[in-house]
């Protein structure tokens, strides 16, 4: 006579804390990695220019100090306080980003048919993000021209896109 037991059904709640935390490690490492190819690709773009870490120094200068010091703003010198404020407030935002997506991703794993839901999700965030971005900071993009900004954010998001691919190979997405 067999017995069965729902023994091997159950998950443990250390086996339920190691997953938990290993999502949050994902998105903070799938953020890390997205901020960091943001921050290399402006400062390439920007050491290009002649002029390393104008960037972040304005976009610093327009969040921090709300735009009052922006009044021509390809003539703002770099100041590295600005460059520190935004490079953490722009990890920041990264990270919450990156957990933000692993948590959907967890959820996708379970039902495939919300993958094609969180892509689209995706492609509305990134296109919002350049309109809602040229009407707030119009002055930024005079010298921040939004091709550059699309790049770096499509290069961030293949960056994070791998860092997940890489933890959820045979992840299904289902339109």
């Amino acid at each position: 006579m067999t017995v069965r037991t729902d023994v091997s059904d159950r998950v443990l709640p250390e086996q339920e804390e190691r997953a938990s935390a290993a999502v949050y490690t994902e998105g903070l490492l799938a953020g890390v990695g997205g901020a960091v190819t943001v921050a290399a690709w402006f400062l390439l773009l920007d050491t290009i220019a002649g002029h390393p870490f104008y960037t972040p120094s304005l976009l610093g200068t327009a969040l921090v100090r709300h735009g009052t010091e922006i009044a021509a703003p390809e003539t703002l010198p770099v100041n590295m306080e600005m460059v520190v404020n935004f490079t953490w407030m722009h990890l920041l935002a990264f990270m919450v980003i990156g957990l933000a997506a692993s948590k959907l991703l967890e959820q996708a794993e379970r039902d495939p048919n919300l993958g094609f839901g969180i892509l689209l999700l995706f492609v509305v965030f990134e296109f919002g993000f350049i309109a809602v971005f040229s009407n707030v900071a119009s002055e930024v993009l005079e010298v921040i021209s939004w091709p550059s900004i699309l790049v770096g954010n499509l290069l961030a998001a293949a960056v994070m896109g791998f860092v997940f691919w890489r933890r959820h190979p045979r992840l299904v997405i289902r339109p």
